[in-house]
């Protein structure tokens, strides 16, 4: 049976869920007693929650994909190893922060090694832009899964957040795999990370019982910026660009913002536009559900961008999720209409 089948993949989404969701509810009383989250200037939430559920994500999300991979025994889809220790690592690091804060500099350097190792070990025919020389292209691909770590770490401050974006994200990777532009490791992997936030997510709906924490949000920026990385590596450059344009729009903007107004952007604050959405009269349930459907949207047009032949229908889909993620963003950073 290839690793690609729909059923194989179907089995891991499933697997993962019940998984997620039975170390979810089994670890939660352990970690109100000593992983408690206390209300700062970035939360959302007033009393004390619980976090660190992304161990029960994480460890969902290797088990099953690494025991179905290495069910499959196939010459193309060999364990990465790599993407798996570096994914522990950042899991390890992100655990550590959540009980007790890491410096900010030893936190960027412990990332940059885990990012480095999947960069340094990828195969030497992952290219995205062949024209530029190897060493460029994986210098810049370091910058850029550095920060996609740490804005899927940024990103998770509200209930459902995560979720409402991993969901699309990797459900699209995955039928992006059945249709042949992905490995088959990659897309077992996107539907066990799929499976697992699907488990996480009841225990995480608003008002949240228990959060990802550092613990789940590190290693999940880690993980899908590997799959896109390796969907732009087979040529689905906007398909690539397109899924995750949400949060890629909203973290880099705020950045950018921050910067600009010589404020210290390495803070907690509340300036991310989905937090200023719930300042402005939105409320919870109503932003996570926007941007949920919104990046069902950008899932469907990053499938249609990759299996169209011709040029300017992959440009529309770009235009077409550019527009609506800019829609949205601009609806956030304004005070809803009182009805």
């Amino acid at each position: 049976m290839a690793i690609s089948d729909l059923s194989l993949s179907l089995f891991a989404i499933l697997t993962s869920a019940l998984l997620s969701a039975g170390m979810t509810w089994a670890f939660r009383p352990l970690l109100l007693k000593f992983v408690l989250a206390k209300p700062n200037a970035r939360s959302s939430h007033h009393v004390p929650t619980p976090q660190g559920a992304g161990i029960a994500v994480i460890a969902a999300t290797l088990v099953v994909s690494g025991a179905i991979i290495a069910y499959a025994g196939e010459t193309d889809t060999n364990l990465p190893i790599a993407v798996f220790g570096a994914s522990l690592l950042l899991a390890i690091v992100g655990f550590a922060d959540d009980i007790k804060s890491i410096p900010v500099l030893m936190r960027l350097m412990l990332q940059a090694v885990a990012v480095g190792a999947i960069i340094f070990t990828a195969p030497n025919d992952l290219r995205i832009i062949s024209v530029l020389p190897a060493w460029l292209e994986r210098g810049l691909i370091f910058i850029a899964g550095l920060w996609f770590v740490n804005l899927v770490n940024f990103m998770d401050g509200l209930d459902w957040m995560t979720v409402a974006e991993v969901v699309p994200v990797t459900s699209a990777i995955v039928i992006l795999g059945w249709l042949g532009a992905l490995p088959a490791s990659t897309t077992v992997v996107a539907a066990a990370l799929c499976g697992a936030m699907v488990g996480f997510a009841p225990f995480n709906r608003p008002m949240a019982t228990v959060f990802l924490g550092d613990v789940g949000s590190l290693p999940i920026g880690l993980l899908l910026g590997w799959c896109l990385w390796h969907l732009s590596g087979h040529q689905h450059y906007i398909a690539a660009l397109l899924l995750p344009l949400y949060y890629l729009s909203d973290a880099t903007v705020t950045l950018l913002r921050r910067i600009i107004r010589h404020e210290p952007f390495w803070a907690a604050h509340r300036s991310h536009f989905y937090q200023r959405a719930t300042d402005n009269g939105f409320t919870v349930s109503r932003v996570v559900g926007e941007v949920f459907v919104l990046n069902i949207g950008l899932a469907a047009l990053a499938i249609a961008s990759a299996v169209t032949s011709f040029a300017a229908m992959r440009i529309l889909c770009l235009f077409a999720g550019g527009l609506a993620t800019a829609s949205l963003i601009y609806r956030f950073a304004h005070r809803r209409p009182s009805s």
